[in-house]
């Protein structure tokens, strides 16, 4: 008999994925551990493989639906089999569905019994020329936006007035036929305000409209929540780094395995040696009235990707050498540039070092990660003067700005944190042989 493919739990934290693109389709062959389709997280994408054999039957969910985690995503067996008690928990599909089939029946769902409570109606029909715009598929969406079709005048046809791909193509159809709003053929955008006026928008006004991706909408709503309920300041401060910079070229020219250690390296090691003394700044502030200080430091470390920001934890990283600590910042930023990383890496810091020294920041002022009540920004690096022996010397610095989280921590304290890291980092080989 045929059998379900589940959508995988992809962390203990995530309720529901977005499924991405299938690589297979009905009626296609399946071989245990063939790539059926990705799906994403709000943070990581990751490879959905088939755990039968046969063939693709049929597909419940399309690009772009989000998925219950552990809900049946597809059938797989052989052709001709019965699949309708696979489908329970299934939404509509969403592309294409024929204009004279009846309405999909929403019904509860196998694994959420929450939304088995919850009554769907659906919404009221859009009507062309309303000016609304109601739901739109993925595919529609990007087809509009090619073809340059305003959505406030298609008429959708897809389950629960959901406009689709074959809605936007009869648009287009109707705009060449000039058979438009007013009979007349528009050159930019086919209907709003210059098809009804006769004045077309011109070919590439100057700007483009994209959907946030749903790790920029997570990231906008941490940021957003940050900033505006945290009592957030920063202090700026400075260390002489040139014992770092030998340090570093010492290791680069040993050929003793030391050569991948890097600054961003030295840096966080230097920072998880210091937070094991200032633990009012590695703890959350829970509730809004309780600081839970950690007995290890859990690093959380800000990397660009091309998804967005993300930060993975490198976890107990003061109890790890320097050689530990190196080899597990690159893991767990290839991992998360590569979109491969388990979302229980992104959570659980104690503490976030942002490095923007790289780029040619000289100062900046990082965001809290709440519920973490500090983050440390790393600038880069740059000339600076002081007087040694009655004569001048140049030297290059590098800036250090701590943001913390004024009501849990003290400008006090926390100046004592960077200024005791800010020595640890100046002393650095000191630092490593006093361990």
């Amino acid at each position: 008999m045929a059998t379900g493919v589940l959508m995988p739990k992809a962390g203990i934290s995530v309720e529901s994925c977005i499924i991405g693109t299938w690589h297979k389709q009905p009626g296609d062959p399946v071989q245990m551990g063939d790539i059926l389709f990705d799906y994403e997280t709000d943070k990581a994408t990751f490879e959905c493989e088939s755990t039968a054999v046969g063939h693709l039957i049929e597909i419940f969910f399309q690009s772009g639906d989000e998925v219950p985690c552990l809900t049946v995503v597809c059938a797989v067996g052989q052709p001709g089999e019965d699949v309708s008690g696979l489908k329970t928990g299934s939404p509509p599909v969403s592309e294409p569905v024929p204009a004279s089939a009846p309405a999909p029946v929403s019904t509860p769902s196998i694994v959420e019994p929450s939304i088995a409570e919850t009554s769907i109606t659906a919404p009221p029909a859009v009507q062309a020329g309303s000016g609304i715009v109601g739901a739109v598929s993925p595919r529609a969406r990007k087809l509009a936006e090619r073809l340059r079709v305003d959505l406030q005048y298609v008429t959708p046809t897809g389950p629960r007035g959901r406009v689709i791909e074959r809605d936007i193509q009869t648009a287009a159809r109707t705009l060449k036929t000039g058979d438009g709003i007013g009979g007349r053929r528009q050159d930019g955008f086919i209907g709003g305000a210059g098809a009804a006026s006769g004045v077309s928008l011109a070919a590439g006004a100057g700007y483009t409209d994209e959907k946030m991706s749903p790790i920029r909408k997570v990231i906008a709503k941490s940021m957003l929540k940050s900033l505006t309920e945290i009592a957030q300041l920063t202090h700026v401060h400075s260390c002489d780094a040139t014992v770092l910079l030998s340090l570093r070229r010492r290791f680069k020219d040993s050929g003793k395995g030391l050569e991948g250690i890097s600054l961003n390296d030295l840096v966080i090691f230097a920072v998880a040696r210091t937070l094991a003394a200032h633990p009012d700044l590695n703890a959350h502030l829970v509730n809004g009235d309780t600081l839970r200080r950690f007995n290890g430091v859990h690093l959380g470390m800000a990397v660009d990707t091309p998804r967005g920001l993300l930060v993975p934890t490198i976890f107990n990283a003061d109890k790890m050498s320097l050689l530990q600590l190196s080899a597990a910042t690159k893991d767990v930023a290839d991992m998360a540039k590569s979109g491969s990383i388990s979302p229980d890496l992104l959570q659980g810091a104690s503490f976030t070092v942002s490095n923007l020294g790289a780029l040619g920041v000289e100062m900046f002022t990082p965001v809290i990660n709440p519920p973490q009540v500090a983050i440390l920004g790393v600038c880069g690096l740059s000339p600076k003067v002081k007087e040694e022996n009655g004569k001048i010397a140049v030297y290059q610095s590098m800036g250090l700005a701590l943001t913390y989280d004024h009501r849990a921590v003290d400008g006090a304290p926390a100046s004592r944190f960077a200024a005791n890291l800010a020595k640890n980092l100046e002393n650095i080989d000191l630092l490593m042989m006093s361990l």
